[in-house]
């Protein structure tokens, strides 16, 4: 390459390395977290696993939701779009990018002209005895070219490359959130799925039962043993069963359309058999760390802070647009009059030239734009605190969860058992005839409600247990290996 041309092309290079040494962003620092330093010791949990450590098959032990929720992780719609978005977020940052960098484009042209001397009167064919009529000439060109390179003194080009890299940053951590959203929403769907089933287990059984019982009125009502009201207070009994039963059937039903939403079309054959909610048990044991671990792993809070970030970022180009744009412009070539002596000494020819703009009034737009870049980093620091203070509520109301739903299962699984030895009384006294069927009615209406109670409770024990596990970072192994 000529001397000329790699002196341009090197000129430009090093300018580029000197522009955006000053850059005018404040300095970012991590707002201090507005919590507790530990969590309350009051339902702190014992364990010794840490939730980020861990992927949501080493978490959850049922076969069927385990496959279930890789089957959203691949197919969910939201998450594919999520995840384009951080192809676009990564395209803008590397195009934001180009522009701390010189583009250096080629050229070349070849050009075939004819001209007539009639058309200069000095060189007019009749005055000259013999001249041609009209010249034929040729031209060939060849160089390089920098149009237009601003040199980034005051860090203007840098700091609209760091805020679309924070943008992109934040893009890919929004994503991970999202997947970690998904796996807990998914967990969700299941264990309401795997209640709605037993509730329909229970109330058909119920059913079966409370028709035996009908049966039985009946005949003691054609005998002449009872009057008709214990044959319709059995009936109400019934119907309130069947009554359930459909309630049930309904709510599985749009479960299921939502689980099927949930993992991207329709849930895939070939699943394991599930478990049923008191075999799901509660292993692992998490550790809850502490509350500014969360700062570091949960990829909410890190988004939230990217975007702070890009704020900032975005002040120190707001602050350098009120200075000087130098730009620089050059070229330099070859030309010839024969395509043989193009790249001769004699055809050489360069040029080269900066150019100042310098800002000096605008009616107040610069000052607008950086009242604005203010007025955003301000919002994003809320946005922040806002983030951290959820994330902190989430896992302080999941390890309070833990606990007092845990004596709430325990609880009832003790009032189900009182109730079923009160409805094995009242029906023992009824056919001894000591008691009326009302007293009947009652045992099993409340055998019925703790039965169900109990179900539900053990449900939001498992989505407690699921939330947690999200809560505190878990997966987030899972999610940064994800595409």
């Amino acid at each position: 390459m000529n001397r000329p041309v790699r002196t341009l092309i090197l000129l430009a290079l090093s300018s580029s390395a000197l522009a955006g040494c000053a850059s005018m962003a404040p300095e970012h620092t991590r707002p201090p977290a507005a919590s507790a330093p530990a969590f309350d010791p009051e339902y702190r949990p014992d364990g010794e696993a840490v939730a980020s450590q861990l992927s949501y098959r080493e978490w959850f032990t049922d076969p069927r939701l385990v496959g279930l929720i890789d089957s959203a992780l691949e197919n969910n719609r939201d998450l594919l779009a999520a995840t384009a978005r951080i192809e676009q977020a990564r395209a803008r940052y590397r195009i934001q990018d180009s522009r701390r960098l010189p583009s250096v484009v080629s050229n070349g042209s070849a050009t075939r002209s004819r001209q007539p001397l009639g058309v200069n009167p000095a060189l007019d064919a009749g005055d000259v005895e013999g001249a041609p009529a009209a010249i034929t000439s040729n031209r060939f060109e060849v160089g390089v070219g920098v149009s237009a390179f601003e040199l980034d003194f005051w860090g203007r080009i840098a700091s609209l490359s760091e805020q679309a890299r924070a943008q992109y940053l934040s893009t890919v951590a929004a994503q991970r959130a999202f997947y970690l959203s998904l796996i807990a929403d998914t967990a969700t769907t299941y264990y309401e799925i795997v209640e709605t089933q037993e509730q329909i287990a229970l109330a058909e059984a119920t059913a079966q039962s409370r028709r035996d019982g009908l049966r039985i009125a009946k005949l003691r009502l054609d005998n002449g043993v009872t009057s008709a009201l214990p044959y319709r207070q059995a009936e109400t009994l019934l119907t309130q069963a069947e009554q359930q039963l459909a309630s049930e059937k309904l709510a599985l039903a749009r479960l299921r359309n939502q689980l099927a939403v949930l993992v991207g079309g329709t849930v895939p054959d070939g699943l394991a058999e599930g478990l049923s909610l008191a075999d799901q048990g509660d292993k692992p044991r998490l550790a809850a760390g502490l509350p500014s671990d969360l700062l570091l792993i949960r990829p909410d809070i890190i988004a939230a802070e990217e975007q702070l970030r890009a704020a900032r970022a975005n002040i120190g180009a707001a602050r350098a647009a009120f200075f000087p744009t130098i730009s620089l412009t050059g070229n330099a070539g070859f030309s010839s009059n024969s395509l043989d002596g193009l790249f001769s000494s004699d055809g050489l020819g360069w040029s080269f030239g900066p150019s100042i703009s310098l800002p000096i009034f605008d009616w107040g737009a610069r000052e607008a734009d950086l009242d604005l870049a203010q007025a955003l980093e301000v919002e994003q620091v809320a946005n922040y605190d806002k983030t951290v203070q959820t994330a902190f509520r989430e896992v302080s109301d999941a390890l309070a969860g833990r606990r007092y739903l845990a004596e709430q299962v325990a609880t009832l699984e003790r009032a189900v058992e009182s109730q079923e030895r009160i409805a094995y009384i009242a029906r023992l006294r009824y056919r001894e005839g000591v008691a009326d069927y009302l007293e009947v009615l009652d045992a099993e209406r409340n055998l019925f409600s703790a039965r169900q109670q109990l179900l539900a409770t053990e449900r939001a024990w498992l989505q407690n247990r699921a939330t947690l596990f999200v809560a505190l970072g878990g997966g987030t192994r899972d999610a940064m290996t994800a595409p």
